[in-house]
């Protein structure tokens, strides 16, 4: 090992720290080991040590033994190691005793002093951990000198921690048959049985006021689950895959389960005020992902920390709540190697804590019967942009125009295609309200909070449908919660953001993106918008995480910071297209960068059943999490470039046999087709249309909206070549098109 290399390797962490500066918790995070497996640090009474489970064959550790290191030494690395185990056998779970002269930890040395195996690995390949019978929990001086042992009953006793009051001891034991914790006092006398549940009960820590512990635990309920724990623990082996956080009083009594996540939550520490727990979990439905979370004795405000690298554990805080110590697998040398880093502990603002609580109400109202649908120009509209704007109100958000949050259009549409009569009128409201951080950028975040309400314009999957209230929870109430969150984040957090901020949500959509289309076409003279983001159904996010982000070719940021700024566990389906079926494409065609955040469709797209009961409300948080992140990053470059984009290829009709490759208006006109834009390289590009065009024939096939327009469209053969009618500033102009 170079150690000059390792010195340069800490400097180039604080370059790390700025790149991945998502992790706000976490400032001057420092590396404290270089190679080898390096995990459970944890603190000395006095905050100036830390002992280390370590395997490095390179410092003679080859099987996992405790070290101490000095965090007074001046450019720390592995060469301060000093192993305070006795070399022998396996050990793990060191814990300083009250006097920090002394450590405890559990090894296998009188069993064997050679290292025991570990599990062969399995055809059906799961991942097991060994709980050694051979383990035993011992006392040591810092020279490694051992003078006490701890317990000596047959099988396994280990994980043992030691209360902030020096008291008592809590440690893992299965001398009842089962992995459960126990409680002794400091000296080892007074035994007593905290948990009984079945499961693998481990991992506890107190509370800095001495009273509780948090311990991860597995409690299988199946009877599948329940045979396989079984057999397992008789071969003395575990699967760590499925284990939720809970906590207790230290006498056992009022237990309570905080997590309810699913896959593996561990490592849990109580947060300095005692009223969160830091804790890791593997959210990721695809891969390795383990990262640090915290989250509220209540099981709420479940917040990610640690973004960098795949795996972050073992989070333990300095007695004087400063510091957090932690294992990482960022900036290794080696793939997989884990390290120890400390950094500087930053609470954030509470502010900025999405509420699972705010978006279900939203949500609630929202898709509730009372709004009959929300249907763009009805009373349920009106009553949800009352709402809306009542919102802004209390947010002492600012109107965008005018003098307050609404502003209305008008458009027409046809309820019958192929019925000129059929044309009814809409008075629709846009809500938009605007936080104004005097910058020079300003960011856009956007939904369309209309739906079909009882089907009066014929756009359900249901057929015969009129009269039945489609609610539109997901569609898109969801996404109108999200943007009112976000609202009261930046404007009630405590931060100045280098953006502006447009919180607008539109109706007209579901007759053809009415709203944002009126919107983008009337800005107020001199507006410059920066970045569109879009949410719209972003309620259904499914087992697998995934996320569908559209807009990412608009800008030549967007590939990088989307998968920077990602929850953990969040699988993304990446469209580059700025143009799409929502309401960022009104954006992008005034050459905006837009990103458009979609959960995907399901069974109950446009139907009645799209009802709040469906929707998975962590998986909106998440979103709204998302969107917090890389809005604020978004907010602090330089500038955000735009680039167009080819037209998606997912958004292709299959039942056409051609494309001219324009955007069409789908406002009820009598004049032609309205075109919004134009796809480079496409028929209707390379024959020179553009936006602005009106499309009055395609060949002699006369076109008065979108709906004759896709009938003549359908009548058109590869390979024709056809002369094309568009009045563009009023005059009539024929275009050949190549097909």
């Amino acid at each position: 090992m170079n150690w000059s290399q390792s010195i340069l390797k800490v400097t180039f962490l604080s370059v790390s720290a700025l790149l991945f500066s998502q992790e706000h918790h976490l400032r001057n995070i420092q590396k404290l080991t270089f190679g080898g497996d390096n995990a459970e640090a944890y603190f000395s009474p006095d905050g100036k040590k830390l002992t280390i489970q370590v395997t490095n064959p390179l410092i003679g550790a080859h099987c996992d033994q405790i070290y101490l290191l000095d965090l007074t030494k001046k450019n720390i690395g592995t060469k301060d190691l000093k192993m305070v185990s006795n070399g022998e056998g396996r050990t793990t779970c060191s814990f300083f005793m009250p006097d920090g002269k002394h450590i405890l930890y559990a090894s296998t040395f009188e069993a064997n002093k050679e290292c025991p195996a570990k599990p062969a690995p399995r055809a059906d390949g799961k991942y097991l951990w060994p709980v050694y019978a051979e383990f035993d929990i011992y006392v040591a001086d810092l020279n490694g000198k051992i003078v006490k042992k701890l317990t000596d009953s047959p099988g396994y006793d280990a994980e043992a921690v030691v209360s902030p009051d020096g008291k008592y001891i809590v440690f893992t034991s299965d001398r009842t048959g089962d992995l459960e914790l126990w409680r002794m006092d400091i000296d080892g006398k007074n035994l007593k049985q905290l948990t009984s549940g079945l499961g693998y009960d481990g991992g506890a820590f107190f509370s800095h006021d001495s009273k509780k512990l948090v311990f991860r635990s597995s409690r299988p309920t199946t009877p599948e689950a329940i045979k396989d724990y079984k057999d397992l623990l008789a071969q003395h082996l575990v699967a760590p895959t499925e284990m939720e956080i809970y906590t207790m009083n230290i006498d056992g009594s009022d237990l309570k389960q905080i997590t309810h996540l699913g896959k593996a939550n561990w490592s849990p520490y109580f947060h300095p005020s005692d009223k969160k727990i830091l804790f890791s979990n593997h959210h990721s439905t695809r891969g390795y992902d383990f990262q640090i979370y915290s989250v509220d004795l209540d099981g709420n405000n479940l917040t990610q920390v640690t973004y960098e690298s795949m795996f972050n554990a073992f989070p333990m805080f300095s007695p004087d709540g400063k510091k957090l110590v932690f294992s990482s697998n960022r900036n290794g040398e080696k793939p997989n190697e884990t390290n120890v880093f400390i950094a500087d502990w930053v609470d954030t603002d509470a502010a900025e804590n999405v509420s699972e609580q705010n978006l279900k109400n939203h949500i609630t109202y929202l898709a509730s019967d009372d709004l009959q649908g929300r249907l763009a120009g009805s009373l349920g509209e009106k009553k949800a942009s009352e709402y809306i704007a009542k919102e802004f109100t209390n947010l002492k958000l600012k109107p965008f125009i005018g003098k307050d949050y609404i502003q209305p259009f008008e458009y027409s549409v046809k309820l019958n295609p192929h019925e000129d009569g059929s044309s009814v009128e809409v008075n629709a409201r846009n809500v938009i309200g605007y936080l104004d951080n005097k910058a020079s950028k300003t960011i856009l975040i956007g939904a369309h909070y209309d739906h079909l309400g009882l089907n009066e314009h014929h756009n359900s999957t249901l057929m015969n449908s009129e009269g039945q209230i489609h609610n539109g929870a997901d569609d898109n109430a969801s996404g109108v919660s999200a943007v009112l969150e976000l609202a009261r984040m930046f404007s009630q957090n405590k931060t100045t953001e280098k953006a502006n901020y447009i919180f607008a949500l539109f109706s007209g959509e579901e007759d053809g993106l009415m709203g944002s289309k009126y919107m983008a076409d009337h800005l107020p003279k001199g507006t410059k918008i920066d970045l569109m983001i879009n949410l719209d159904m972003v309620g259904r996010l499914n087992k697998d995480k995934d996320l569908s982000v559209g807009g990412v070719g608009t800008s030549p940021l967007f590939p990088d910071y989307i998968h920077r700024y990602k929850p953990a566990g969040i699988n993304l389906a990446i469209d580059s297209s700025g143009v799409g079926p929502s309401d960022h494409t009104s954006f992008y065609l005034k050459n905006i960068p837009v990103l458009f955040m979609f959960t995907g469709t399901h069974s109950d797209y446009h139907k009645p059943s799209d009802d709040t009961d469906k929707i998975n409300f962590n998986g909106v948080r998440m979103v709204t999490n998302y969107v917090f992140a890389l809005s604020n990053a978004l907010s602090e470059t330089e500038r955000i470039p735009f680039t167009k984009t080819k037209m998606s290829e997912s958004k292709s009709v299959p039942k056409y046999k051609v494309t001219l490759g324009i955007m069409p208006s789908y406002a009820d006109t009598k004049d032609g087709l309205h075109i919004d834009g134009v796809t480079d390289n496409r028929p209707g590009s390379n024959a020179g249309m553009v936006a602005g065009d009106v499309l009055t024939k395609i060949g002699k096939c006369e076109i008065k909206e979108v709906y004759s327009y896709m009938e003549c469209l359908a009548k058109v053969n590869s390979g024709d070549e056809l002369p094309v009618t568009v009045l563009r500033d009023g005059k009539e102009v024929i275009l050949r098109v190549k097909f």
